[in-house]
């Protein structure tokens, strides 16, 4: 059997389609399984050892860069590949216009949510098969939910991420207890205030981690280095790849995030995670995993730096 699971992005929704390979692998452990991802995702299937072949699409740059031939020829050598194996079964979990229609260029039996269930109801009419899966549960398990219902197999199987980290060189960080603070997201409106981390970062270094603040844009950087600089004991790293940070989440006791697709990468490598929500709800996209997850706060409901170290406190106990 080969299978091609279309979920493009963002970071957290890829991450929470993990689970739905290594529910395919292990009830057809033969089978042959590809992964339709953007680009600058990638790397996060590839840590997936039940994983077959990543097929990068890039409609995000795409979309950038409409007018240059380099586009055209990237998206005819796209579609070349994706539609150069017969697939038994294309499940896109995304349920997206856009998923639909990449799914829609590769070969097999296209099966996705129904119109009632899919997040833009136009993509249901490119499936060959749909399914109603209900929208009020969380998105990791919506996902398996899908899967074992396109491929007809009970879900009793436990929630399993599947991935582990690649070991990296980290010449630049000591400290033999590490906490991670993933105080960067896409939007400025979930963002936790920098006074904050800084109380609870001081806290925690008082309690013997050495935290490390990731940063990726040179914005994320100075936020980073502006919360280091008042801690005892906290490093900026060098610019990361999605591997090496997931390497450094990996050797961490705590990770604290907010809303951010590294929240849920901490969640699947089984690392205790705390989430802060200040815009969001976290009922259907928190972080969600079979370690210590907490989601803490939510839209309009800032978490106090109190209830944040009450639950670090917990953890670091244990």
């Amino acid at each position: 059997m080969r299978i091609l699971l279309v979920k493009t992005s963002s970071l957290g929704d890829v991450i929470h389609n993990l689970p739905v390979l290594s529910d395919l692998h292990h009830v057809f452990p033969e089978a042959l399984i590809d992964w339709c991802v953007e680009e600058s995702f990638a790397d996060i299937p590839r840590l997936h050892p039940a994983l077959d072949q990543v097929i990068p699409v890039a409609l995000r740059r795409w979309r950038r860069n409409p007018g240059r031939l380099s586009t055209w020829r990237e998206l005819r050598d796209f579609r070349r590949l994706i539609h150069g194996k017969a697939y038994d079964i294309v499940l896109d979990t995304q349920g997206l216009l856009k998923s639909a229609l990449i799914a829609r260029q590769a070969q097999g039996r296209h099966c996705g949510y129904a119109a009632e269930a899919a997040r833009e109801p136009l993509a249901a009419r490119f499936y060959d098969q749909t399914f109603v899966i209900p929208r009020n549960v969380h998105a990791v398990q919506r996902n398996r939910w899908l899967a074992a219902a396109a491929f007809g197999y009970p879900l009793d199987l436990p929630l399993d991420y599947g991935i582990s980290a690649p070991p990296i060189e980290t010449g630049w960080l000591s400290g033999d207890r590490l906490g991670v603070l993933l105080t960067a997201t896409s939007r400025d409106d979930k963002l936790w205030d920098e006074r904050r981390w800084c109380e609870l970062g001081q806290a925690l270094c008082e309690r013997g981690l050495t935290l490390v603040l990731p940063a990726g844009n040179a914005i994320e950087r100075q936020r980073a280095e502006r919360i280091a600089a008042a801690l005892t004991a906290a490093v900026v790293p060098p610019p990361l790849s999605l591997p090496q940070v997931a390497a450094v989440i990996a050797r961490a006791s705590l990770a604290i995030g907010v809303d951010t697709g590294l929240a849920h990468l901490t969640a699947a490598l089984r690392v205790p995670v705390i989430a802060l929500y200040i815009a969001t709800d976290p009922a259907l996209t928190g972080v969600h995993g079979s370690g210590f997850v907490r989601n803490l706060g939510g839209a309009g409901a800032s978490p106090s730096v109190r209830e944040v170290l009450t639950v670090a406190e917990h953890v670091l106990r244990r």
